[in-house]
């Protein structure tokens, strides 16, 4: 059985708000949550784009929902950085964080002005990253020459435990070529024939036995227009391709590149629908794919609507509120 968690979009509400709506999650009984890590939202409608990491010390204080963060350790973040932080939120709270790590979008790593580097080369440097990050967690000094750099580096408040490590892939390549080296594996919500090739990807390539996770991306609302109108106004930037959405920079390139996306793209790529018994059923086929823990993100406004009727009529479904508090 599943758990059954709150996503918290950066990009598209205000810090504050958002620490009242993962309050408002745990009170309905949902028992995970997580939160997105950018500098840039992707559109100038989701408007937003608060520090995850300074929001996640607060989130975790005034609940008591174990957390998790999709972050990029190389880019606009130094690998060393990133572990300090993870380290730091680990020792506060042991056994409620976990952190997913990905290559990065040129949309918030090339604020650093330097030159936005290939695929290849990005997974090299995340690899790196990786192994660099657990030997810090491990107490050890770190000196690394290669796709990053770091000199004598040391942590010297570490947690009882280092914090689970996801790879965050969208592709089957990605996930096959993570399955080896991740803790686990973070994905989103993909056409179901999609989402059973990347979990075989993962399962094949070192995976089998690790934990998997799913981002659901939903539009739940008071109607079906309604459900389909916000995901199109909040979401239309977020249904590209990985390979294009990479690339750009900034959120009025991504508007650009949406201009032509349709409400069929949309539906293909974020569960719209308004009918609970509908979603509940989505959520059943994730299951029984694998999945261990499922972010449910209602990628449109409406939030206090769906927290409160996904906690009356869809997490009873799945037992949630009668599990351990654990991220594990």
């Amino acid at each position: 059985m599943p758990r059954i968690g709150y996503h918290a979009s950066h990009e598209q509400f205000p810090p504050r708000e958002l620490l009242e709506l993962v309050q408002h999650a745990e009170r309905v009984k949902f028992d995970v949550a997580m939160c997105s890590d950018h500098f840039h939202p992707w559109s100038h409608a989701q408007g937003h784009s608060g520090h995850a990491w300074s929001w996640l010390g607060a989130a975790m204080a005034v609940t008591r929902l174990p957390f998790g963060v999709v972050t990029s350790p190389v880019g606009r973040y130094h690998p060393a950085v990133v572990a300090q932080a993870a380290a730091t939120l680990a020792q506060m709270f042991p056994g409620r964080f976990w952190l997913a790590a990905g290559s990065g979008e040129a949309l918030n790593e090339a604020i650093t002005g330097e030159p936005w580097p290939d695929k290849s080369q990005r997974n090299q440097r995340l690899q790196e990253a990786v192994a660099a990050m657990r030997a810090l967690w491990r107490g050890e000094e770190v000196s690394w020459d290669g796709a990053i750099e770091m000199e004598k580096a040391q942590l010297y408040t570490l947690p009882p435990e280092p914090p689970l490590l996801l790879a965050a892939a969208l592709t089957e390549a990605t996930a096959r070529w993570a399955a080896s080296w991740a803790d686990g594996l973070i994905t989103i919500s993909q056409p179901k024939a999609q989402m059973r090739k990347l979990v075989d990807a993962f399962r094949e390539g070192g995976g089998e036995g690790k934990p998997m996770y799913l981002q659901v991306k939903l539009s739940y609302a008071e109607s079906e227009q309604a459900a389909l109108d916000g995901a199109l106004e909040q979401w239309r930037t977020n249904v590209l391709p990985p390979k294009t959405s990479q690339e750009l920079k900034t959120p009025a390139q991504y508007e650009a590149a949406a201009e032509s996306v349709s409400e069929e793209d949309i539906r293909r790529g974020v569960r719209v629908s308004c009918d609970l018994p509908r979603q509940l059923a989505w959520l059943q086929e994730d299951a029984e794919m694998g999945f261990d823990h499922l972010y449910l993100h209602n990628v449109n406004r409406e939030q206090r609507r769906f927290i409160d009727d996904f906690g009356e009529h869809v997490l009873p479904g799945f037992g949630v509120g009668q599990l351990p508090t654990s991220n594990r």
